[in-house]
């Protein structure tokens, strides 16, 4: 019995019965092929994994979901960009109206995420279960970035004044090209291998900086990670560059500025004990760990006293 039989609540005809049977079988064939269709076309419009890493990858890279949210959407990420640049500005006046020796001045700013977005990767990674460095060569060899709120008004504002501008970043060498020709797709000022100083053997800055203050004075340094300011907060824990930022607090918004970047960062390597080859659930036993947490049962004992 078919299901148009059951549905009808008098005796069919057996011609009837017959001609429905027929019917069905007419339109079973095409229906299948209809929706196995409909299925491909539903697959194929969603984000597809190319990692075939496990259930632990995917938490950790979903854990990142909200920094990313907010860095791209976020009108107060880009509050604080434009915040940054507008103090660089002003203190790079206030340091020239102060200058009396007439040596030739340097801003020196970091790249990813200090003067280039590249929070699509960022989102590229969360969709598709892929974790650093998986994409990351073609993302930079695409020369995509979006330039920060900010930054090509400031950079060049401090060219036109007769500051040079150095570009200092851990990005690899064999990037140097694209990174370039994405800096100049947004009129970045001074865009040429000689200002632009990428990673050769050492992620630590401190001689790439050495080699800029041969020639210049550094009055300014922006980044969103403290190691692009000085070699001493690097490789520290958390609780030892929480420290460093204290003692050197006198220098940040004056010659040290930086820029906001929950997405990651030396803090997250400092949270794993720089042991980034630890499986994801390990990092996430070490995440939740370093949550400072309300302690509830606390608050009602002190009631309770």
């Amino acid at each position: 019995m078919t299901w148009c039989e059951r549905l009808l609540p008098w005796q069919l005809h057996p011609e009837t019965k017959t001609n429905i049977r027929r019917i069905m079988k007419s339109i079973y064939l095409p229906l299948q092929l209809f929706l196995i269709s409909l299925l491909f076309a539903c697959s194929a419009s969603r984000p597809v994994s190319t990692n075939t890493m496990g259930q632990d990858t995917h938490e950790l890279l979903q854990q990142d979901v909200m920094a990313v949210l907010w860095y791209q959407r976020a009108a107060e990420s880009r509050a604080l960009y434009y915040q940054a640049f507008n103090l660089a500005h002003d203190r790079l006046d206030q340091i020239m109206a102060a200058d009396t020796t007439g040596r030739k001045m340097a801003v020196v700013v970091d790249i990813d995420e200090t003067v280039l977005s590249n929070s699509p990767w960022q989102a590229y990674s969360i969709l598709n279960n892929a974790p650093y460095p998986e994409g990351w060569d073609e993302w930079i060899k695409s020369a995509q970035a979006d330039p920060t709120p900010g930054a090509v008004d400031f950079l060049n504002y401090a060219v036109s004044k007769g500051v040079d501008v150095y570009y200092i970043s851990n990005r690899k060498q064999d990037n140097l090209q694209p990174t370039i020709e994405n800096l100049k797709k947004w009129n970045f000022p001074e865009a040429e291998g000689s200002h632009v100083l990428l990673k050769t053997t050492t992620s630590d800055k401190t001689e790439r900086r050495a080699d800029v203050e041969n020639t210049h004075e550094i009055v300014l340094m922006m980044g969103d990670n403290l190691g692009d300011f000085e070699q001493l907060f690097q490789g520290k824990g958390t609780e030892a560059r929480n420290a460093l930022v204290n003692q050197n607090k006198s220098s940040f918004g004056r010659r040290f500025i930086v820029l906001p970047n929950p997405m990651y960062g030396e803090w997250e390597g400092a949270t794993y004990q720089y042991h980034y080859g630890k499986t994801a659930g390990d990092k996430m036993n070490d995440r939740m760990n370093a949550l400072q947490s309300f302690n509830r049962n606390t608050y009602y004992e002190s009631k309770q006293n």
